[in-house]
């Protein structure tokens, strides 16, 4: 009997110790960038990860947890903090631009194209924008396509990020 009690409590304190040192965090579709950063480790959800923009640490993550590309939403003209490009190739990552800019890129045609570009990659994917905003959006139009109704729609882009854009994307998945 005190060999059992003995295993328990040994099981427990291990089991204990194992969770105080466990850094993961729980799969998100959007992940908190600082968080990650801190934890060291992301993990997607079907394959997929969503940001806002993210720094050199950040990405170190991504490429580190596995991620074989970043599929950047941002415009051309939009001021990323760092060479981009470069610091994701010098990772190991291609990098994707896919700039929408602009209310009038948010559209059926260009959520359709974003899932041909996340279809093409080799691995999991992180699709960012400055804030996820517009990722979101075109995520609940890809879902919509995919078959949702719009409600399911609406609810997974707001969980990849989506919040200034829901006004039109609500009026798009309405159309549809």
């Amino acid at each position: 009997m005190i060999d059992r009690i003995v295993v328990l409590v040994a099981a427990v304190l291990f089991s204990a110790a194992a969770l105080s040192g466990d850094k993961t965090i729980s799969p998100e579709l959007k992940v908190d960038l600082d968080g990650l950063v801190e934890s060291g480790v992301v993990q997607p959800v079907g394959g997929v990860s969503t940001a806002g923009q993210p720094d050199q640490a950040a990405l170190e993550v991504f490429a580190k947890s596995g991620y074989t590309t970043v599929i950047d939403l941002r415009g051309a003209e939009e001021n990323r903090g760092l060479d981009e490009p470069a610091v994701v190739e010098s990772l190991g990552m291609r990098y994707v631009p896919f700039p929408i800019t602009g209310v009038e890129a948010i559209s059926f045609e260009n959520a359709a194209k974003l899932d041909e570009l996340i279809a093409s990659s080799d691995g999991p994917v992180l699709v960012h924008c400055g804030s996820s905003n517009r990722v979101g959006a075109l995520f609940a139009l890809s879902k919509r396509l995919k078959g949702a109704d719009p409600d399911d729609a609406m609810s997974y882009g707001v969980e990849a990020g989506l919040t200034s854009l829901a006004a039109p994307v609500q009026d798009l998945l309405d159309q549809e």
